[in-house]
């Protein structure tokens, strides 16, 4: 896929605290799959690189660049396809660098067929953990799900239905080999595209210590342990977007979703695309507190 002069247009088995959860919102994106398918200047170094910097080492400090910038806002796609047909669960809000907190609203993809539309849910992103709101199967709406992001197969990394800004950026600390692909435009801003693999075990060992569980869990949890990517960071070295193409086997996505596939254990290709962009706008993100988090037993969004 090209990314020419682009602008910010959207591109996008788990167990709560004291319960099961049957399957996360990456298991209602395949099941929908499956129901729908047939079958610039010298002087400008841009990306803040220095002549003899190599892309690795540009890429493996971008998450430290983030923190420094403290916020930002965010858009989020995860997308499949199977059959040729192509579904997403698109996201947007805001994410504290500093704080590790970020707010998201999911827009989830109808049902297989086409007549049922699940209501937005809110997503508040926090260090070894994720709450959701309105998630549905029978959850009272003004009650969150807490999931521990550590101790879920990817560590969040695409059961949510978005991957975390700032793990995002600290899977970028294990690349293993990554180019220049070129310079572009991308929002106004002229950045440099970079491309390569990442290994999710290396950058859970560097990861910093809020994102240190989560990745160990992904590490552990996908079938493959190299992820391959395109990044594009721009004039000040901040990473302004990132897409990662996680191979995601039964464990990852829940047993439901892949009977529903028809191919239990069989690996699915997932894209995760993270843009960043207006840094420095607020994100004030404030926990649920213990009495509006739901304890009971959770299933399937779309179920």
């Amino acid at each position: 896929m090209e990314f020419q002069q682009r602008g910010l247009g959207v591109r996008r088995r788990v167990r709560v605290v004291a319960g099961v959860v049957a399957g996360g919102l990456l298991a209602a994106l395949l099941a929908t799959v499956s129901g729908c398918s047939s079958e610039t200047a010298a002087d400008e170094r841009p990306g803040g690189v220095a002549p003899d910097e190599t892309a690795v080492a540009v890429l493996r400090r971008a998450a430290d660049v983030l923190v420094r910038e403290g916020s930002s806002r965010v858009r989020t796609t995860m997308e499949t396809a199977t059959g040729g047909t192509r579904v997403s669960i698109r996201g947007a809000g805001a994410y504290d660098f500093e704080k590790r907190r970020g707010r998201l609203r999911l827009l989830l993809p109808r049902d297989p067929m086409g007549d049922a539309e699940h209501a937005p849910i809110t997503e508040l992103l926090a260090s070894g953990a994720l709450f959701m709101r309105n998630r549905g199967a029978g959850i009272p709406s003004d009650k969150w799900v807490r999931v521990d992001t550590t101790d879920i197969p990817d560590g969040n990394l695409v059961t949510g239905g978005a991957t975390d800004p700032l793990a995002a950026a600290e899977l970028l600390r294990g690349v293993r080999k990554a180019s220049l692909v070129g310079e572009e435009g991308l929002d106004g801003a002229l950045v440099r595209h970079y491309r390569g693999t990442t290994d999710i075990g290396r950058a859970a060992r560097v990861a910093s210590e809020g994102a240190r569980g989560a990745l160990t869990a992904a590490a552990k949890g996908f079938d493959e342990g190299t992820v391959a990517f395109d990044a594009y960071l721009d004039g000040l070295g901040r990473l302004r977007e990132v897409r990662h193409r996680f191979t995601v086997g039964s464990q990852v996505s829940g047993r439901d979703a892949a009977q529903e596939q028809g191919a239990t254990g069989s690996a699915v290709g997932v894209s995760s695309t993270t843009e960043l962009y207006d840094f420095g706008a607020p994100a004030l993100v404030e926990l649920p507190k213990p009495a509006d988090i739901y304890t009971g037993k959770v299933g399937s969004p779309q179920k």
